[in-house]
């Protein structure tokens, strides 16, 4: 798909074949402010230690006076405004003054490297690039020579040295864009169309560079919608949220921006350092009512109880175990009963001994006295007191994480989507949910699974919606290989539906790696470059789904048996020499694995650090490695008839020692 040139490229590839202005529809700002107009926005804890808070009326027209001063520094149609930053108020103004200017948003994530911010700006063609800080903005700075289209720089926070040709500080364009006259702002959102590209989202396939996914307004706003009338029960100027995941992750996004701006939510912005340990004293100050958090924050929050359970007296342990299990019998006869299909009902001769039964798995006074002993301190010590819905995203959360907390009275709900489907496709809301799986089907969504012969899979998972993407920008060919031409969108996941219209994902055809913080990795490229710094190295595996961090499995090249094919023990030639150079006297790999040869483990991990180096984030980097006991061959079963790796059988067959990367 080319670079848009006018609305009639930017059509969404299942919606509409008119173009529809947005005049059509109530503007989701404007109708928010008419009704809501005093009502917080959004809140900033600042130096002084308060919140400062930001009404929807204040918001829109702070939204306004930005996208008046982005026309005036210079930002064309079809052009974006990449945004570099920790969650922010001036990452929603600037999002949205880009929108409403009629060009793209397009985020960044914070800690990519000054070559993948490049990659960002030089694609989405962007004229402005916002940046939070004075770190962020030398990124730019360094390759600012290189991007053809850029022509400002705005930073919204600390000292800003205006001097330097191009660069502006917040409040400069704030006072700019008040001296603007409407008119321009006004043309231009009249001439946008619901069905044009609003947001671009840079997401990591297995090879080449991020691609930027182009999403509509109306595949976020109506993916916002659809969440929100999932969730049910979102009171307006009541409810409250914490804004902290990745802004420039799709599910922050179309839930922290366009959700709360759909039902007149409140949300509080973390500090930047939330997920090193400040959230949780965010969570006690602002007390929300939804919490959306990645695996890893469920994770820690499950580390932190058990170690304070594990320092209390046997007493209070079997109080806990006590409370625990009445609140896990609670709540799974609550799903059981959301789940069946002929709900228990008591018969009138109940006799006191099946009540007390029934209350021993239903809502028993057990349950309740559980409840005020133990639940509702476990929920203040969390800041989770207020909360009605707990979800994960991102990546899977394992069962037995989610079966602790249901036993403290804190059922986490799944959603299961991509970039490419605006956010969410699937969302559960208890009671109907299950431990395993991945969330309930959307309304107005469609679901199936590839050549299964069963509607119900299993099968590769393809979607088809209203929030499916418009495609890839500057890449027809991967557009078409997403998205076939009767508008399913091919997910690369395997699973199946149940009965319920629960979604279980049972395994992944993609190569892609999903962090326990939600972050897309591609292997191969991470593989690469280690393999690049360490020729030695045969076969590099890295592993780390649904882990906190990334490790690698490391093969040294051996020689060959002429006649089988197999791996020997013995190190090749090269290998060899290479060892001796370390000073090491080892000749087979055995040897070196059994002594953990300290030559060759550090010129190993010099090399791992050496390709860190050119990692785009923090999260891509690799923090631990192991030597393999052999090299892989095809008849030992580690590669395919083309020599490809087969990552299955690796996992299973080294599991132990991927088991060992994360027993701390």
């Amino acid at each position: 798909m080319q670079v848009p040139n006018g609305v009639e490229n930017q059509k969404y590839m299942n919606g509409p074949d008119q173009v529809i202005p947005v005049d059509h529809y109530i503007c989701l700002l404007s109708r928010t402010v008419a009704r809501y107009p005093d009502a917080t926005a959004f809140a900033t804890k600042k130096s002084d230690g308060k919140w400062h808070k930001t009404t929807y009326r204040q918001y829109q027209e702070r939204v306004r006076t930005i996208a008046k001063a982005f026309l005036k520094i210079g930002l064309e149609r079809y052009h974006s405004v990449c945004i570099l930053g920790f969650n922010s108020e001036e990452w929603y103004i600037a999002d949205l003054a880009a929108i409403h200017a009629g060009g793209y948003a397009a985020g960044i994530y914070t800690t990519n490297s000054p070559e993948a911010c490049f990659h960002c700006l030089e694609s989405s063609r962007a004229n402005i690039c916002a940046v939070q800080d004075k770190k962020q903005l030398d990124k730019i700075l360094s390759i600012q020579g290189r991007l053809k289209h850029l022509k400002a720089i705005v930073q919204w926070e600390g000292p800003v040295d205006t001097s330097v040709p191009g660069v502006y500080s917040w409040d400069q364009l704030m006072e700019m864009g008040a001296k603007e006259p409407d008119t321009q702002l006004n043309n231009i959102l009249k001439s946008i169309a619901v069905n044009e590209c609003c947001t671009l989202v840079y997401t990591s396939g297995t090879v080449g560079p991020p691609k930027a996914v182009m999403l509509s307004h109306d595949n976020l706003t109506w993916d916002a919608f659809a969440i929100s009338e999932r969730c049910g029960d979102l009171k307006p100027t009541v409810d409250k949220l914490i804004s902290f995941l990745p802004l420039s992750h799709v599910a922050a996004q179309v839930v922290d921006i366009y959700a709360t701006l759909t039902n007149a939510v409140e949300v509080y912005f973390a500090r930047p350092d939330a997920l090193k340990g400040t959230l949780v004293e965010t969570l006690r100050e602002v007390r929300p009512t939804r919490f959306l958090a990645v695996p890893r924050v469920w994770e820690k929050m499950h580390e932190k109880i058990m170690a304070v359970g594990a320092a209390n007296s046997s007493f209070k342990k079997s109080i806990a175990m006590w409370a625990k299990d009445k609140g896990t019998k609670h709540h799974l006869a609550r799903i059981n009963g959301a789940l069946s299909s002929s709900p228990r009902i008591l018969p009138i001769d109940f006799s006191l001994l099946e009540l007390l039964k029934y209350w021993q798995t239903g809502t028993s006074c057990g349950y309740k006295l559980a409840k005020s002993l133990i639940f509702s301190k476990v929920r203040d010590s969390l800041g989770l007191d207020r909360c009605l819905t707990f979800v994960t995203a991102a990546a899977p959360l394992s069962p037995e994480i989610k079966k602790f907390f249901l036993s403290l009275d804190i059922p986490i709900m799944d959603a299961f989507g991509m970039s490419e489907a605006a956010g969410a496709h699937t969302l559960s809301i208890y009671p109907k949910f299950s431990l395993d799986s991945s969330g309930e089907i959307l309304d107005g969504t469609e679901t199936r699974f590839g050549d299964s012969m069963s509607v119900n899979g299993p099968g590769e998972i393809q979607m088809r919606g209203r929030h499916v993407l418009m495609g890839y920008l500057n890449d027809e060919e991967k557009t078409k290989a997403t998205v076939d031409e009767d508008g399913w969108l091919h997910s690369g996941d395997v699973g199946r539906l149940d009965s319920h219209n629960l979604l279980y994902i049972t395994g992944r055809i993609k190569e892609l790696l999903i962090t326990a913080g939600g972050e897309n990795i591609a292997p191969v490229l991470i593989e690469q470059a280690v393999q690049a710094e360490l020729i030695h190295v045969g076969y590099a595996v890295l592993v780390g789904d649904r882990k906190k961090f990334l490790a690698i499995l490391l093969t040294l090249k051996a020689k060959v048996d002429s006649n089988t094919g197999d791996a020997l023990d013995e190190l090749d030639t090269g290998t060899r020499k290479w060892v001796a150079d370390l000073g090491s006297s080892a000749t087979t790999i055995s040897e070196i694995v059994r002594t953990k040869d300290p030559a060759v483990y550090k010129a190993i991990e010099d090399g791992i650090t050496r390709a860190n180096k050119h990692a785009i984030s923090n999260a891509q980097k690799v923090q631990k490695f192991a030597i393999l006991p052999a090299d892989f061959s095809m008849n030992t079963g580690e590669l395919g008839p083309t020599l490809k790796i087969k990552r299955n059988v690796v996992y299973e067959k080294y599991k132990d020692i991927i088991e060992d990367f994360y027993k701390d």
